[in-house]
């Protein structure tokens, strides 16, 4: 299909002059005037080049040219001057406008032929260039797009290996993520939170999240799947999870990053690992407690990372409105009672505020992702007896990521 080029003068023996010299080789089309060449530019066949003079009555070439840059229909057709205007200053400012080239009046055929060649070849050229670099970005997004399945697969294949060798009731991981991601976006809004909470680092949280008890499948079932109380060494072996979740997430780090260590995307390959990085802040952190009684390191205020902090009280709220087959679901005002209980001892004071001020998505969250009912533990125990969780200060409680509130205050 041969290329349409547009000519525009407003004398009628220049069209016909130079529609003659192109016409056997390509589709022509003219226009008398600026404005006719705006009404003809835009209609099919759009033109794949335009030969514009510049001396016209009413709107000249300079002015029809900076109207053809403005319309997205043609503001990326190649525009050459064809003028008797042969001074350099004229030329530089035709240039200057956008035209592609210059070529001055009387018209050599050969020069003329020439150049129309050049820009319709250099125009075909940059488009095939561009077609390939859409498809290319195509391609990547579609494999950017699978690998951050084969990720987040991966992930939730592991954080529910966790949730299931603990005998969690459904939807603790679905649920948890959500709360934090509320409570982020309330945060995100107040000034000293905005930088912490950009959004990336919102979404490198969210999806980090359901690795916070990743550690417990180093806990013997002896001691996870105990339906009775824990005596003080074996609780000091199940605190051992947020360390062994943490040292876990470190050592794959480390590994990764080292097996790339060579790759000129090292550095890309760090940034795409940020979540894991962010999941071990929430896997080593969670139990930490604002006042510095929780562990493993018994990290204390901001030394906490947020994400952690974050997730400390999405966990424990899980928790206390779940049921478990040692005790019963507590309602959303009591488990909220705990949480204020909580401020400044247990929870980051502006994370409880962002809570009592978003209460209502949390009961949304519970009433749409509700808990099925808990199946039996292993063992011939009978069930502990339900701990009244008012009369004891929530230091007290032992709330092992999902495995909730139980009769076993910490030792």
């Amino acid at each position: 299909m041969s290329s349409t080029i547009l000519i525009v003068d407003d004398n009628r023996d220049n069209l016909t002059v130079i529609g003659g010299l192109l016409k056997g080789e390509y589709h022509v089309r003219v226009a008398n005037s600026g404005e006719r060449a705006l009404q003809v530019a835009v209609t099919q066949p759009i033109p794949d080049l335009i030969l514009l003079d510049i001396m016209m009555p009413g709107m000249d070439g300079h002015e029809t040219l900076r109207h053809l840059r403005q319309m997205p229909e043609t503001r990326d057709i190649p525009v050459i001057f064809v003028t008797a205007m042969s001074a350099d200053e004229d030329e530089e400012a035709g240039l200057h406008l956008g035209a592609v080239d210059y070529i001055t009046k009387p018209i050599r055929p050969a020069i003329l032929s020439a150049r129309v060649r050049t820009h319709l070849a250099l125009t075909q050229a940059r488009q095939q260039l561009a077609n390939q670099n859409a498809q290319l970005e195509s391609q990547v997004r579609q494999r950017t797009l699978e690998l951050e399945l084969i990720k987040e697969v991966t992930m939730q294949a592991l954080a529910t290996l966790a949730e299931k060798r603990d005998n969690e009731t459904g939807n603790h991981l679905i649920r948890t993520r959500s709360y934090i991601t509320v409570l982020m976006r309330d945060l995100s809004t107040q000034p000293e939170f905005a930088a912490q909470l950009d959004p990336l680092t919102q979404e490198l949280i969210a999806k980090a999240a359901p690795l916070h008890d990743i550690g417990k499948v180093g806990i013997p079932d002896a001691i996870l799947l105990k339906p009775g109380r824990l005596t003080a060494d074996e609780f000091v072996i199940m605190q051992s999870h947020a360390q062994i979740g943490a040292d876990a997430l470190t050592e794959a780090i480390e590994r990764v990053l080292s097996s790339h260590a060579d790759s000129e995307h090292a550095q890309d390959n760090r940034y795409a690992l940020s979540f894991l990085e962010i999941a071990r802040e929430i896997a080593g952190g969670h139990h930490e407690k604002w006042d510095g009684s929780g562990y493993p390191r018994g990290l204390s205020g901001n030394d906490i990372p947020l994400a952690a902090r974050l997730m400390a009280l999405a966990d424990v709220y899980d928790a206390l409105i779940s049921r478990r087959i040692y005790k019963p679901a507590m309602s959303h005002a009591q488990a909220a009672e705990i949480i204020v209980a909580g401020r400044g001892q247990h929870f980051d004071p502006d994370v409880v505020d962002a809570f009592l001020a978003i209460q209502d998505e949390f009961q949304a969250i519970a009433r749409r992702l509700p808990t099925r009912k808990p199946g039996p533990h292993t063992g011939s125990r009978a069930p502990t007896p339900a701990l009244v969780c008012r009369a004891r200060p929530v230091r007290n409680l032992r709330c092992e990521g999902a495995a909730a509130v139980t009769a076993h205050p910490t030792p």
